[in-house]
C-alpha cells in the first residue's frame, strides 16, 4: 500500500515484556519502540512482501539518501535503509517539469504480478506536475527477476489546471475498478479511473472526479493534500492532510478522514459535514515533540490496520521522522489512532 496487497504470511509485532505480568501484557506503544533508520522520512508508503516490510519515501537528488529512499523491516519496529529506487530523475520528467530536483510522495501497490510504484515530480508552489509509474516483479533485490522499469507518465497537470498532479494513491474498489486518487492544494483532491491492465490512464477516458476540497479565504492557499483511500465494511474512507508540512517543528499538518458508501463520494465526517466543503473528522494532531503529523498511508496487515506517516521531531531539529500507530475502529466505524 500505499493501498497495498499483502503477500506472504501474517506477522506478529514483538512486545516489550519486562519483569512483571502487567508490563508483559501492556507493551509500549509501537511509536515508542521504533528504531533504526527513521529519519529523514517524508511522505512514506509501505507494503509487505513475504516476511519483509518495504517503505518508500520522498527524496531529492542532493539528499544523502537519494531519490525515493527504500527502507525495510521484519517487524515494523526496526528499520534499515537499503538504498533508493532511482539513481537519477527520469529524463521524461526532467523535460516535463523544468527545475525538478526531487521525486516525491510515492505510493506502492501490487496487482497483475507486479509491484506498482507511483511517484510525483514537481517544484514547490507550482502545479506543473507529473505522476509517473515504475514497476518490478519483486522487491527482493537478490532475485534474478528484480528490476525496476519506468513506465512513464500517468497523470499530468498544467498551470491552467484546477488540480495538482502529486500525492498519488492507488485503489482497487469493491467492484474491481482501479483508481488513482491525488491532489495537493489548488481545488483539492481528485480521482481518475485507471486501466487495470497497465495501472495508467484509460486511453479513451478523460474523466476526473472531485472528492474533497478546502475552500479558503481569497488569496489564501487551500491547504489539503496527501489523499489515501481504503474500503472497510461497506464504506470507503478518505484520509487527507490539512495545513502545512515541510516547516520542521513549525509544521501545522494534521490528519482528517471522511467516509462514503460510494467510491466517488460524497465523503462526510462523523458530523455529516462534507469533505468538499473543507470538513472531516480529525484523526491525529501533533504533540509536544512530534509536530505536524501527516502524509499518511494505511497498512492493512494480519487483520490489523496501521497509520504510517511522518512527523517533525522538535527534539532533533524538526527532522521528518517515520511514525507508525495502530488504528482501532469505533463501534460506529470511525478510526482512532492509538
Amino acid at each position: 500500500m500505499r493501498a497495498s496487497v499483502l503477500m506472504g504470511t501474517t506477522l506478529s509485532l514483538p512486545t516489550l515484556g519486562r519483569s512483571t505480568a502487567t508490563d508483559a501484557q501492556t507493551p509500549a506503544p509501537l511509536n515508542d519502540r521504533l528504531g533504526g533508520d527513521l529519519a529523514p522520512v517524508h511522505d512514506p508508503c509501505i507494503i509487505r512482501q513475504g516476511d519483509t516490510y518495504h517503505l518508500f519515501s520522498t527524496g531529492h537528488a542532493h539528499d544523502p539518501t537519494g531519490l525515493l529512499p527504500w527502507r525495510t523491516s521484519k517487524d515494523l519496529v526496526h528499520w534499515t535503509l537499503h538504498g533508493r529506487v532511482f539513481e537519477s530523475i527520469p529524463q521524461w520528467a526532467q523535460l516535463a517539469v523544468p527545475g525538478v530536483r526531487g521525486v516525491w510522495a510515492p505510493d506502492i501497490a501490487y496487482f497483475n504480478g507486479l509491484y506498482h510504484l507511483y511517484y510525483s515530480c514537481s517544484t514547490f508552489g507550482s502545479n506543473r506536475s507529473v505522476i509517473g509509474l515504475a514497476t518490478t516483479p519483486t522487491l527482493d533485490r537478490d532475485s534474478s527477476d528484480f528490476k525496476w522499469q519506468d513506465r512513464g507518465p500517468v497523470v499530468e497537470s498544467q498551470r491552467g489546471d484546477d488540480f495538482n498532479a502529486i500525492d498519488a494513491n492507488h485503489l482497487i474498489d469493491r467492484d474491481g475498478k482501479h483508481w488513482l486518487c491525488l491532489g495537493s492544494f489548488w481545488s483539492g483532491i481528485k480521482m481518475f479511473p485507471l486501466d487495470p491492465a497497465t495501472g495508467k490512464r484509460l486511453p479513451n477516458d478523460r474523466s476526473k472526479y472531485s472528492l474533497a476540497s478546502r475552500p479558503a479565504p481569497e488569496n489564501a492557499p487551500a491547504a489539503i493534500e496527501a489523499p489515501f483511500l481504503i474500503e472497510r465494511n461497506g464504506y470507503y474512507y478518505l484520509f487527507t492532510s490539512f495545513d502545512y508540512c515541510c516547516r520542521g517543528a513549525s509544521s501545522s499538518y494534521y490528519i482528517v478522514v471522511g467516509r462514503s458508501r460510494d467510491v466517488l463520494g460524497p465523503y462526510v465526517g462523523r458530523d455529516g459535514k462534507s469533505q468538499m466543503d473543507g470538513f472531516g473528522t480529525v484523526v491525529l494532531r501533533g504533540d509536544r515533540r512530534f509536530r505536524g503529523p501527516g502524509h499518511q498511508a494505511v497498512l492493512r496487515d494480519g487483520g490489523r490496520d496501521y497509520l504510517v506517516y511522518h512527523a517533525y521531531d522538535a527534539e532533533h531539529d524538526g527532522r521528518a521522522t517515520l511514525r507508525i500507530a495502530p488504528i482501532e475502529w469505533t463501534a460506529d466505524g470511525w478510526p482512532v489512532v492509538l
